[in-house]
């Protein structure tokens, strides 16, 4: 199969940057993997812990190491109606284990933040840096040394990036993901944005406002928008971490449990053979990958935050600017909400995952010989799964969308170029999701508004005083200082201007969430205000240009370059706990290098 050629020229750019990292990381696991296991060189006393709360059988199996013991990290929560559906997952998978010839553990748990309860609240303040507790949390539960393999369970916003960093650190054994799927549609996407946008006009009350939440947050399973959850997913299949077709398959099914089962069999047989390890599937290509599922797909924007974040825990070293190349090639080819109507489910039965990895390896814009789960070559992953006299099955997926307002082959994309533009221009460096935003609003050139905290955009908008075209600033929203919180509860009432034919648009150092739609957002702007960036120098009544068509964003303010910088705010520093990541706060890097306190 030929490759596109820039996709070759990104990726070929990307190894060269990261050569030195990446040697000295693939070094560090090959010497793990050297060294093996630490069950064998235990002390009887080390030993007896290890297995002290297992079953008769399991006792007699880790005693005598005839068969491999699978690490289980686990995000379980009551929560996150995403993963409430793990509550029965380590019982079933030391089950599924035992049958398969191996011994399952749960190794360790790790926080799980919904990003849904902390939208506009506090909370939202360490939602970010949760992901790095997650993989320092992922490898104390690993580091005992006593697991051959590991079966990760997590889903949600920072949950699946902080599980593959942690475990990357123990790329020396074979890791697979186990996903739990998507809760049943509840009312239509549109039918939900509608009462929003009622509700922040002030047209319903708060009554129905929660009714029309709970009609669409309605039961176990991952939300079923396009937001960074289900993005997740697509990145695991589409890195080969996880089952082809596994990612969207609904919770409390027979196909369902019969995924997990096969996981845990994967997940054994390639800890015996020692194959298809974590090192060998997370390489240049297979981030090259991930970032074009993200474009093609329009996924969300927090990975241009956590694809350099996982990358980097693999030794490899990617840019904006090598999505923004990308972008260039790479068509959008599915429409989902908040870029369209459909939700995953409809996106699953219309072709799915199997359509989307086919047209893109059909046009050349996926690396086709990497490592997977499987073993060698990403076409495994075209296929999907199914039940057939009571055992799974395999068949080839969908090669022709079955709904093309949902989702279409690179030969007839919704957009030529990918969902995600880098911005540049003398307030800094940023990142604008595209794929919802309609042509009209492709350029936005109008007054600035700046607010202090998203409240304040709320207020001013419910007292009317934003009837007019402008650009709301939210600085001091970035990592260092407030932890880089996401904006969310801002889309309806910006949203409901536009509607009323305003030209808006936002710019901010914070993040929106991977719901962000119709109105052009500059988000994850670097340099941020706390590190003296110039989004914190714009002034109300400054115009501001922010010009997705050609990727500037600029302040046209005579005096702009010769202001002196704003005076850092330290309003959020304490409550629920945020004293304590005051060493986050401190040592995180810019956005565009991650966000990320561990390197």
């Amino acid at each position: 199969m030929n490759v596109n050629p820039t996709l070759q020229e990104v990726t070929e750019r990307i190894k060269q940057r990261s050569l030195a990292s990446r040697t000295a990381y693939l070094q560090q696991m090959e010497q793990a993997l050297f060294d093996g296991v630490a069950r064998s060189a235990m002390s009887c006393g080390n030993l007896a812990h290890t297995f002290a709360g297992c079953s008769s059988q399991e006792k007699i199996i880790l005693a005598k190491e005839q068969q491999k013991n699978l690490g289980i990290i686990t995000a379980y929560n009551d929560m996150l109606s995403a993963h409430k559906v793990y509550e029965a997952y380590p019982k079933q998978i030391r089950s599924f284990a035992l049958k398969h010839d191996a011994v399952a553990q749960v190794a360790g748990a790790v926080p799980a933040m919904c990003d849904g309860v902390t939208q506009g609240q506090a909370g939202m303040d360490l939602s970010l840096f949760s992901r790095d507790v997650i993989a320092m949390s992922s490898i104390v539960g690993l580091s005992h040394n006593v697991f051959d393999a590991v079966l990760c369970l997590g889903i949600c916003d920072k949950i699946v990036p902080g599980l593959l960093m942690g475990s990357l650190r123990f790329g020396h054994l074979p890791v697979v993901f186990v996903p739990g799927g998507p809760m049943p549609s509840g009312i239509s996407n549109d039918e939900k944005s509608r009462i929003r946008q009622l509700y922040a006009e002030g047209k319903i009350d708060r009554e129905e406002l929660l009714k029309g939440e709970s009609d669409s947050y309605h039961s176990p399973g991952t939300c079923t928008f396009y937001g960074t959850a289900n993005s997740n997913q697509m990145l695991m299949e589409i890195m080969g971490l996880q089952l082809p077709g596994a990612s969207f398959v609904n919770p409390g099914t027979e196909l369902r449990d019969l995924l997990t089962e096969e996981a845990v069999r994967v997940a054994a047989e390639n800890a015996r053979n020692s194959q298809n390890l974590l090192k060998d599937i997370v390489k240049e290509e297979s981030i090259v990958n991930a970032i074009v599922g993200l474009l093609a797909t329009g996924g969300s924007t927090n990975h241009t935050i956590h694809l350099i974040a996982m990358a980097r825990s693999a030794g490899i070293l990617i840019t904006w600017d090598d999505m923004s190349d990308l972008s260039k090639v790479v068509p959008l080819i599915a429409r989902l909400y908040p870029n369209g109507a459909a939700d995953v489910n409809h996106f699953h039965a219309c072709g799915g995952m199997a359509f989307v990895i086919h047209t893109l390896l059909e046009a050349g814009l996926l690396h086709h010989d990497v490592t997977t789960i499987l073993g060698q070559g990403l076409a495994q992953f075209t296929q999907e799964p199914y039940i057939q006299h009571g055992a799974l099955a395999w068949r080839p997926g969908a090669t022709t969308s079955l709904n093309e307002s949902i989702l279409r082959p690179a030969t007839n994309p919704f957009s030529a170029d990918g969902g995600i533009r880098i911005i540049t221009g003398n307030i800094g460096r940023s990142v604008v999701k595209t794929a919802a935003v309609s042509e009209e609003h492709m350029v936005i050139q109008a007054e600035a508004i700046v607010f202090q905290e998203q409240q304040d955009l709320i207020t001013a908008f419910k007292n009317n005083q934003l009837n007019r075209d402008f650009i709301a600033v939210l600085p001091f929203q970035g990592p260092s200082h407030k932890g880089m919180p996401e904006l969310h509860q801002l889309t309806p009432a910006l949203t409901v201007l536009q509607k009323k034919g305003f030209r808006v648009a936002l710019i901010t150092d914070g993040r929106m969430s991977g719901a962000s739609g119709k109105v052009p957002a500059a988000i994850h702007l670097s340099p941020e205000a706390a590190k003296g960036g110039a989004i914190g120098r714009i002034k109300t009544g400054d115009m501001l240009t922010l010009d997705c068509v050609n990727g500037t964003l600029k302040c046209h303010a005579t005096d702009f370059e010769e202001r002196p910088p704003i005076e850092v705010r330290n309003d959020n520093q304490k409550g629920l706990g945020r004293e304590f990541f005051k060493v986050f706060r401190q040592n995180v890097t810019d956005s565009e290098e991650g966000a990320c306190t561990l390197f």
